[in-house]
């Protein structure tokens, strides 16, 4: 099925996701896991590597930098320890080695323009997600901002989408989830709420096409149809 072009006319709200949706995030996570890693002596990872592992939530993400580096699981106290560096690093550099991507902008201003209501949904830490979206300029299109600590479960769960629909006070069916991987398109799917993928995110190494989406873009800019030119 494919949905587009939109009629906007259709939704109250939007849901966005944050990294690898709105803001190419890798190589902040590239960098806090190699300051990580280094604080252990653990050798490293490339942007490659992070690519496949990211998207489930931070806890996540350093289970599987550790697994990817150890060769096996590392144990409680090992990934307790690398969280807390984790977190260290990150806080530090966050926003410094990630960029908002072309069309992102546009497609926030097309969707407020149109009156829709918008939430940040993300897997993200609130910790991580707020500051990086004020570093972006990007927090004041946002009525609320969920990180993956705010809800009992995390995406693919839908329980995130149905909290962040009733924050807004709007109906899955009439709530458009946009994300760029399978966790967002399981989540909405099961929440009620029509998804739409952009196709340059990170979905954890596997082709985004052959998710279960409503509609792909490669630009935000182009979920929102663009105004008919004026007439001379």
């Amino acid at each position: 099925m494919n949905i587009l072009p939109l009629d906007l006319s259709s939704f109250d709200a939007a849901i966005i996701d944050l990294d690898g949706t709105m803001v190419d995030t890798i190589g902040d996570f590239v960098v806090a896991l190699n300051l990580m890693l280094d604080d252990f002596s653990l050798g490293y990872v490339t942007a490659r590597d992070v690519e496949a592992m990211v998207g489930k939530g931070s806890e996540h993400l350093i289970r599987s930098t550790l697994r990817h580096v150890r060769g096996n699981e590392a144990d409680e106290a090992l990934c307790d320890a690398a969280w807390q560096r984790y977190t260290h690093h990150y806080l530090v550099i966050n926003g410094r080695h990630s960029a908002v991507y072309p069309g992102v902008l546009e497609g926030l201003e097309a969707l407020r323009a149109q009156g829709l209501r918008l939430a940040c949904l993300t897997n993200k830490p609130n910790d991580f997600a707020r500051p990086l979206l004020a570093a972006k300029g990007l927090d004041g299109y946002f009525e609320f901002v969920f990180g993956g600590d705010a809800f009992e479960r995390k995406k693919p769960d839908p329980l995130p989408l149905q909290k962040t629909c009733a924050a807004l006070g709007t109906p899955p069916a009439r709530t458009l989830m946009i994300g760029d991987s399978s966790n967002d398109a399981q989540a909405a799917r099961a929440a009620g709420c029509p998804v739409v993928l952009v196709t340059y995110g990170y979905n954890h190494g596997e082709p985004i096409r052959g998710v279960d989406a409503d509609a792909f873009v490669d630009s935000l800019a182009e979920i929102s149809p663009p105004c008919p030119a004026a007439r001379p």
